[in-house]
């Protein structure tokens, strides 16, 4: 390590000049005033007003080997394990999905939509980190929450993440694809599900911080299949979706018609495609 001095301001100018390479100047600024904060408790503000902040050769070697990782493109989330929800402050780590800002737009979209008193029961299948189940135990604190998922490892993250934030939801290991499996479980006032949905053919289109730590499992589907899990969940609805309950899914954009036809032919009515913010059809809802 080439630091000029051990003040934080020094160490900060010598790894920007590393990490602008990789990211630019501006995104790799953010990047480390998140791990500045994170590993030593300074904001931006309190970077200024800390001039004199020096760091020990155990905080030096903690910077130095966290902007390894950053060279090496790994989501800056990985490396702090922590990623924020809906609020919600969520450990993660490369067993689940890094939650993204269009799934805070999919809990956004049912609270406006849903009314507390009519939600006694709720299922989240695929849940990866909790993030859906635990934002939806927040807007809904007095129904029963259930998430799913086939990962254990996943599992043991939501469970963490919801003893964090202290809230009460229910955690069941079951196959998304395995209809015995899910018909095991019970009806429900609303179903939610964000399933993998990116096709290998769209692979070159992501970037190499999703690609290479991120787990596919949650992320891609067979380009011959893309829509596998939504026709499971679909078949599943039909008979564990309460009279008068909703199902709301998050989808791949190139999809929305195929998904809202796939929900009509199951029998369910006022079936909608939902745009993002940035006017992509990005979610589809319908009604039991």
């Amino acid at each position: 390590m080439k630091v000029r001095t051990n003040l934080l301001k020094d160490v900060k100018n010598h790894y920007l000049r590393e990490l602008e390479k990789v990211y630019g100047k501006k995104e790799a600024l953010s990047l480390l005033n998140i791990i500045i904060e994170d590993f030593f408790g300074l904001t931006k503000t309190g970077q200024i007003l800390e001039k004199d902040f020096r760091l020990n050769e155990t905080e030096l070697l903690k910077i130095h080997f966290a902007v390894k990782e950053l060279k090496k493109e790994k989501p800056v989330q990985y490396i702090t394990g922590k990623a924020e929800f809906y609020g919600l402050n969520l450990k993660v780590n490369e067993n689940v999905l890094i939650p993204r800002p269009e799934t805070e737009e999919l809990i956004e979209n049912i609270k406006n939509e849903l009314s507390s008193s009519a939600i006694k029961k709720i299922i989240d299948l695929g849940t990866g980190s909790g993030c859906i189940a635990l934002a939806l135990k927040k807007v809904f604190p007095q129904a029963d929450v259930t998430a799913v998922d086939i990962s254990e490892n996943a599992l043991k993250i939501a469970m963490e993440n919801a003893a964090i934030n202290n809230l009460k939801i229910r955690f069941e290991q079951k196959d998304m694809l395995n209809t015995d499996e899910l018909n095991s479980l019970e009806t429900f006032d609303l179903i939610v599900s964000n399933p993998p949905y990116v096709t290998e053919a769209d692979k070159d289109k992501m970037q190499n911080n999703v690609l290479k730590y991120e787990p596919h499992a949650a992320l891609f589907v067979d380009d011959n299949n893309p829509l596998i899990f939504y026709k499971s969940i679909s078949e599943f609805a039909k008979s564990n979706l309460n009279t008068g309950g909703q199902i709301w899914f998050e989808i791949n954009e190139k999809y929305g018609n195929d998904v809202k036809g796939l929900l009509e032919e199951k029998g369910f009515k006022n079936v909608n495609i939902v745009k993002d913010l940035f006017g992509k059809d990005r979610f589809v809802k319908g009604k039991r």
